[in-house]
C-alpha cells in the first residue's frame, strides 16, 4: 500500500514538471511561427516592391548600351554648342578586346561575372546589411551587368542611390544578362567606361595613355586600365603617380588571386613603373567639331566638372542646357585673340582669366580661361586661385566689413600715416611714398591707398572680416593677416559674384553654369542658385557709391574702365613684386593687373598677367595695367545693350549729406568720425606712381602681394541716385563702433571651394 502511494507522488510530481515544458514550448513554437510570418510577410512586400519599382523602369536597348551616349550641352537660347564624348571614343569589337584585359576587369570589379545572372544575391546581402549600419546612400552589391546599366540609363549622383534605384538596376541587370552574351557585356562595359582626360572607352584610353591599341600593351599597362574607370581623376598617372601605382598593384593581386595570371607575373608587373610607356604626346581625338567650342572652351570645361560634381556622366546621353549667353562669350574671347580688337595685348603670351555673372541670381553667363589657346580643356585661368587679387580685396575684406560691423559713414576719417605690421619691422608703403594724414574712407578706397584699407582692417577684425568674406562664398585654409586687407588669393569667378552681391542690394549667388539636365529617358531636373543676405542693404548702397568713384573721379584708379551714360561701380587691383625681385623689372612693373566691376545687372572680373610672372621680361608694365580696365569697358558696353540701365536707390535708413562738395551717406543714428578742415594733411607732390611697396615677410605665407592703384591724391566726388538730403552731420569725437554694434557678424555662410591662402607672393603663379 505504501508503495502504491509513492508511485502516485511520483507520477504528480512528474505530471506537475511536465505541464510548465509544455506551455514554454509552445511559446517558442508561436514565437518562431511569428518569426516566420514576418519573414513570409517581408518577402512578400519586397516583391511587391520590386515588381512595382520594376515596371516603371526605363527602357534599355542594344543602341543604349552600345552607343556613346554623348552629352549635349546647350546655351541659354537653346542652341548646341558642344556634343562631348561622341567624338572621343574608337569603339573596340570583343574578338579584338585581350583576354588578359578581359580577365583583369572581371578580377577587379566581379569574379563571378560568368556565374551570375546580371545580379548577385551575396553581393546584395552584404550591401544591404552594409546599408543599415552605413550613413546614407546604397552601398556596393553592384556586379559588371549592373555598372553597364548604371553607367547607360541612370545618373550616378549619390542622393539617386535609392532603394528604386536599386531596384531598377538589378532588374534591367538581369534583362541584359538573359538579351546578351557576356562577351557581348564585356564589349559594352569595355567601350562605356569614363578613362579620364576626356577618353571614352578602353581602347580611346589606350590610344591616350600609351600611343597604342588594346592589343599592343603589356601586362602592367592593361592592369591600370582596368583599374581606371573607378576613379580615372584620382588614378591619374600624370598628376598621381603613386596612387596609379597602387590601383594598378591591386588590380593584378586580383588577377593572381583568381589565377588568370601567375604569382610571378604579378610580381614582375608590380615592379614596373606606372611611367613606363606613358605617353608624353597624345593624339588629336578631341579636336572640336562644333563652331562654338572653341568661345566657350572654360566655359564647357567648368560644365563638364559641374556636371561631375552633381554625379552626371558625360556619357549618358544627357542633353545639358546651360546659363551661357553665346553672344556675350564671343565677344569676350574676340576682344582678348582678335588682332584688330581694340584691346591691344602685348604680345601672344600675356594671359587673361575673366568671369561674367548675371548680378541677381549668379547665373554665369560667360568665362573666358585663356586666349591665344591651341588646345582642347587647357588652363582655366577664370578659376584660378593662385594669383593675388590686389586691391580688389578692400572692398570685400576692409570696407564692406567696416560698414556692416562698425557702421562707418562714407566720409569716416580714416589715417593715411607710417604704419609698421604689427611684430615686423615691415614698413607699409603706398604708391607715392607719402602720407596724406587723416582723410575720408570715400577718399581712400577711391584713390585705392593701402595704409587706409589696413588700419581699417584692423579696426574691423580679422574674424569679422573672414565671416564677411564666408558670406560672399570664400573660405580659406588657414586664417588670413592683414597683410591680406590689400590682396588674397582668389578667383575671377569668386570676385564676379562677391561684388553681385553689392549691386544687388547684399543677396549673395554661388555662381553656377547649369540650369538644367534632361537624361535619355526625359526626366528633367532643373538648378538654381539659392540667395543668402551677405550684408544689409545699407552696406551694398555705401559700397555701390563709393565705387562708382573709381571710375568717375578724375583721381580714381580705375577711370579707364568708364563707360559713358552706365550706372556702373568697380575696382582696380594691381600687385606688386616682391622685395628679391623688385630690382629686377622696372620700376613701375607688376605681377598682376585686376578689374571688377559691375551694374545692377551683370558683374564681371577680369584678371590679367603672365602664367610665369618671375621669367624675365614677363612684367606688367604701368601702362598694361589698364588693359583689364579696357577689356571691362568694351565687354560690359556690349553685355549692357538692351538691359535696363538703372542707377542704385537709397535706402530709407541711409542719411545723404553734403560734406566739401562730395555727396556722402551714413546709416540713421550713425555719424561716425568725420576729417575737420584742421585735420587734412597737406600734398607734398604730384602722385604720379600708380603702385605700392610692400615688403614681405619671408616668414609669413599667408601674405599677398602688395598692391595699390591710384592715381592722384585729392578729393573725389561721386553721383548718386538719391535725392534727399538732411544737415551735414557734427563730427564726433570717436567712430560709432560700440560693443553691441561690433558683436555683428555675418551669419551667412556658403560652400565654397578652398582658397590656398597659404601661397607666398615672392613664389606665386598660375599652374
Amino acid at each position: 500500500m505504501a508503495d502504491s502511494n509513492e508511485n502516485a507522488s511520483r507520477v504528480q510530481k512528474f505530471q506537475h514538471r511536465k505541464g510548465p515544458q509544455k506551455k514554454k514550448m509552445k511559446l517558442w513554437k508561436k514565437i518562431i511561427l511569428w518569426i516566420l510570418a514576418i519573414i513570409v510577410a517581408m518577402v512578400i512586400f519586397g516583391a511587391g516592391l520590386f515588381t512595382y519599382y520594376a515596371s516603371s523602369a526605363p527602357k534599355i536597348s542594344y543602341n543604349t548600351l552600345s552607343s556613346d551616349n554623348s552629352t549635349t550641352i546647350y546655351d541659354s537660347k537653346g542652341k548646341v554648342i558642344s556634343r562631348l564624348g561622341a567624338q572621343n571614343r574608337d569603339y573596340v569589337k570583343q574578338d579584338q578586346i585581350p583576354d588578359n584585359l578581359k580577365n583583369a576587369i572581371i578580377s577587379i570589379e566581379d569574379r563571378h561575372f560568368y556565374k551570375d545572372h546580371g545580379v548577385d544575391p551575396a553581393r546584395i546581402v552584404e550591401a544591404a546589411f552594409s546599408n543599415i549600419r552605413g550613413n546614407g546612400g546604397l552601398q556596393g552589391g553592384s556586379t559588371l551587368t549592373q555598372q553597364l546599366v548604371k553607367l547607360s540609363v541612370f545618373s550616378t549622383k549619390a542622393s539617386d542611390q535609392t532603394i528604386k534605384r536599386k531596384a531598377q538596376e538589378a532588374w534591367l541587370a538581369v534583362k541584359v544578362d538573359h538579351d546578351y552574351s557576356k562577351q557581348q557585356i564585356l564589349e559594352f562595359y569595355i567601350n562605356k567606361v569614363y578613362m579620364g582626360n576626356n577618353a571614352y572607352g578602353m581602347q580611346t584610353a589606350s590610344d591616350f595613355y600609351f600611343n597604342k591599341p588594346l592589343n599592343k600593351i603589356n601586362l602592367s599597362q592593361t592592369a591600370f586600365l582596368a583599374g581606371l574607370p573607378q576613379a580615372p581623376v584620382q588614378y591619374n598617372p600624370y598628376t598621381n603617380p603613386k596612387l596609379a601605382t597602387d590601383r594598378r598593384n591591386q588590380v593584378l593581386e586580383a588577377m593572381a588571386s583568381n589565377k588568370v595570371i601567375t604569382r610571378e607575373q604579378a610580381n614582375q608587373a608590380e615592379q614596373t613603373s606606372i611611367t613606363d610607356g606613358l605617353a608624353k604626346k597624345h593624339t588629336a581625338n578631341s579636336s572640336p567639331d562644333m563652331k562654338n567650342e572653341k568661345y566657350a572652351d572654360a566655359y564647357i570645361q567648368q560644365v563638364v566638372q559641374e556636371l561631375d560634381q552633381k554625379g552626371y556622366k558625360l556619357n549618358a546621353g544627357n542633353k545639358v542646357y546651360t546659363n551661357l549667353n553665346m553672344d556675350d562669350q564671343k565677344q569676350m574671347y574676340n576682344l582678348a585673340n582678335n588682332p584688330t580688337s581694340p584691346v591691344q595685348f602685348p604680345n601672344n603670351n600675356f594671359q587673361i582669366g575673366a568671369t561674367m555673372v548675371n548680378s541677381n541670381n549668379g547665373k554665369v553667363v560667360s568665362m573666358l580661361g585663356s586666349r591665344k589657346q591651341k588646345i582642347a580643356f587647357g588652363l582655366n585661368r577664370a578659376v584660378q586661385t593662385d594669383r593675388s587679387s590686389g586691391s580688389t580685396m578692400k572692398p570685400l575684406m576692409d570696407y564692406g566689413p567696416a560698414i556692416e560691423y562698425l557702421k562707418w559713414p562714407t566720409y569716416q576719417a580714416v589715417q593715411d600715416t607710417p604704419f609698421t605690421y604689427p611684430g615686423t619691422n615691415k614698413e607699409l608703403q603706398d604708391f607715392d611714398n607719402k602720407h596724406e594724414g587723416t582723410i575720408t574712407m570715400r577718399k581712400a578706397l577711391v584713390e585705392s591707398r593701402n595704409i587706409p584699407a589696413i588700419r581699417t582692417l584692423q579696426q574691423v577684425g580679422i574674424q569679422r572680416s573672414q565671416d564677411f568674406l564666408s558670406g560672399l562664398g570664400m573660405t580659406f585654409d588657414k586664417p588670413l593677416e592683414l597683410q591680406n586687407g590689400i590682396g588674397a588669393y582668389i578667383s575671377s569667378e569668386q570676385e564676379a559674384a562677391a561684388y553681385a552681391a553689392f549691386a544687388n542690394g547684399g543677396t549673395y549667388y554661388k555662381p553656377y553654369l547649369i540650369n538644367k539636365v534632361v537624361n535619355v529617358n526625359g526626366a528633367e531636373k532643373k538648378f538654381s542658385s539659392k540667395g543668402h543676405r551677405a550684408m544689409s542693404q545699407d552696406t551694398a548702397f555705401m559700397m555701390n557709391d563709393m565705387l562708382k568713384g573709381v571710375m568717375t573721379s578724375s583721381n580714381g584708379s580705375g577711370t579707364a574702365a568708364k563707360i559713358p551714360g552706365l550706372y556702373e561701380a568697380g575696382k582696380t587691383g594691381t600687385t606688386q613684386y616682391p622685395d628679391d625681385w623688385i630690382k629686377r623689372v622696372p620700376n613701375q612693373a607688376s605681377m598682376d593687373s585686376w578689374f571688377t566691376g559691375y551694374t545692377k545687372n551683370l558683374s564681371l572680373s577680369i584678371w590679367t598677367g603672365y602664367d610665369h610672372q618671375f621669367k624675365p621680361g614677363n612684367y606688367i608694365s604701368e601702362q598694361q595695367t589698364r588693359i583689364a580696365q579696357t577689356y571691362y569697358k568694351e565687354m560690359m558696353s556690349q553685355a549692357s545693350v538692351g538691359q535696363p540701365n538703372i542707377d542704385w536707390q537709397k535706402p530709407d535708413n541711409v542719411v545723404e549729406t553734403r560734406r566739401d562738395g562730395v555727396n556722402e551717406y551714413y546709416i540713421e543714428g550713425h555719424m561716425g568720425t568725420a576729417v575737420s578742415a584742421n585735420n587734412n594733411a597737406s600734398q607734398s607732390g604730384q602722385a604720379s606712381k600708380n603702385r605700392s611697396v610692400v615688403s614681405n615677410s619671408s616668414s609669413s605665407k599667408n601674405s599677398s602681394s602688395s598692391s595699390s592703384d591710384s592715381n592722384s591724391s585729392s578729393s573725389s566726388q561721386t553721383s548718386s541716385g538719391s535725392s534727399s538730403k538732411v544737415e551735414e552731420p557734427n563730427n564726433q569725437s570717436s567712430s560709432e563702433s560700440s560693443s553691441s554694434e561690433n558683436n555683428q557678424s555675418s551669419t551667412n555662410s556658403t560652400t565654397a571651394s578652398s582658397n590656398d591662402n597659404n601661397q607666398n607672393a615672392s613664389s606665386s603663379s598660375s599652374q
